[in-house]
């Protein structure tokens, strides 16, 4: 079956009250419980902001170590959950939901043909 990338997009700056993510936090707890139940989960996780990545590019034949993020910019991925899905349609659905549990834009975007596809 197909397999599809759901990014979660969030706004750089700082996190919402706590209130606000207890609500989301529960939300997202009851759609993967959802996921999992449908035979759709396939991985799910949250992401430190962006300013913990490392970067590692080739130049010149050598690999370059930076600090920080690929991009600029006023949004990043936040987190991300793969989902098993018959269509792009049933992918959409489960954006849709996660749009909604979140608050936040949802990207859905399908993987390639190819092992574990």
């Amino acid at each position: 079956m197909p397999r599809y990338l759901l990014s979660v997009y969030q706004p750089d700056g700082p996190a919402p009250p706590p209130e606000v993510l207890e609500t989301v936090a529960r939300d997202l707890d009851a759609l993967n419980a959802e996921l999992k139940a449908a035979g759709a989960w396939v991985f799910a996780g949250g992401l430190h902001p962006p300013g913990t990545a490392t970067v590692l590019r080739v130049r010149d034949g050598e690999v370059l170590v930076t600090d920080g993020p690929f991009a600029e910019g006023k949004e990043h991925i936040g987190g991300f959950t793969i989902v098993s899905a018959p269509d792009l349609d049933a992918a959409l659905e489960w954006g849709r939901r996660l749009a909604r549990a979140t608050t936040l834009p949802i990207e859905v975007r399908p993987f390639q043909d190819g092992p574990g596809a």
